[in-house]
Parts: C-alpha cells; structure tokens; sequence
C-alpha cells in the first residue's frame, strides 16, 4: 500500500518544487514527475505512473488538473482507478472513492478545471486575432538577426566563403544559408 505522487507542470520553464514539496508533506513516499503539456493524454511519467499502481495504493496529486485537464477524461480516469482499488488523493478536493459526496465533488471540480482550461485557450485566440490586426505581426519566435545584419552577410557571401561570412558577423552557417536560399527563391519568382 504505497502512496504515489504525481507532480506535472506544463512547460519546461515551469518549476515542479512547490507541488513536490506538498506531496512529501501529505506522505507521498514515491514522486513521479515531468514536464509535459497537460492537453496531451499520453505523458510517459504518468503512463509509467499508472502501471506501477495495485489495489490498495493511493495515488495523490496536489491539483485535478495536473492529471487530467476535461472532465470526461478525468472523470474516467478517477472512476477507472477506484474500481481497481486505487484511492485518489487530490490534495486541494480530498481523497475521491465510490461516494456520491465524492463522485458530485470529483465532477464539480473537473468541469471547473476543464472551463479554466477553455478560457485560456480562448483567451489566447482572440489575442493572436488582435494581433494579427497590426500590419507588422509576425507569427513565432522574433527574429534574431535583423534585415541590416541579414543584407550585409548576403553582400559578404558574395566575396567570401559561408565560414568567412560566419567568422565575420558570428551569424550561424545554417541561419546564412537558410537566407541564401530564401533570397534565391525570391529572385526566381
């Protein structure tokens, strides 16, 4: 009769301490832990996680949404353990099992952790909507050389070789000749 914990935070940004800190304080003797999107049902510290729990272990997490972000998907999760005999301990609900106290609980708070997940991603799509509002938007990362830097690596290339240009203005070869081909193509058209 162990009693597992599972920490999971979304990106790799993300720190795990606080959420494993409060499972070894409520007695979680073995931790499993990743970095790992939540949107995603297939994480490999979580799948190892369930095939490890036996009748009579508790798994305890400190939040719903680190293990299951809808409601269906959780709810199935939940009810597909405590039939096996597994308790779920989620520190901010308490330890779920057959009641139906637990079982009105335990849907409360997965429809609720399923809305904040919604709302994120709304929030997210109007932002990129107005954004995209704005003549100079550029979907990803912000470029890290700039056009001035660019045009004057393409002018070296033209005397020097790729490793010169790439000694001269410590631009990487493959981001020299990435731009190589883009202007190429740019001149075929």
């Amino acid at each position: 009769m162990t009693v597992y914990g599972y920490a999971r935070v979304s990106t790799v940004g993300q720190d795990l301490e606080a959420q494993i800190q409060q499972l070894e304080q409520n007695g979680a003797s073995i931790i499993y832990q990743e970095k790992f999107t939540g949107t995603k049902t297939d994480r490999p510290q979580f799948n190892e996680l369930l095939n490890v729990l036996k009748e009579g272990d508790t798994l305890m997490v400190t939040k719903l949404d680190r293990f299951a972000r809808s409601a269906w998907q959780g709810s199935k999760l939940v009810n597909e353990l405590v039939e096996c005999g597994i308790k779920v301990n989620i520190l901010n609900i308490g330890l779920l099992d057959n009641t139906p106290a637990s079982k009105l609980i335990k849907n409360i708070f997965l429809a609720f952790a399923e809305f904040e997940r919604d709302m994120i991603v709304e929030r997210t799509q109007e932002g990129k909507a107005i954004a995209k509002q704005n003549p100079n938007y550029r979907e990803g990362r912000k470029p890290t050389y700039t056009k001035a830097q660019l045009d004057h690596a393409m002018e070296l290339k033209e005397t020097h070789s790729f490793k010169q240009v790439e000694a001269k203005t410590k631009i990487s070869m493959s981001t020299l000749k990435r731009e190589a081909k883009i202007r190429k193509a740019q001149e075929s058209q």
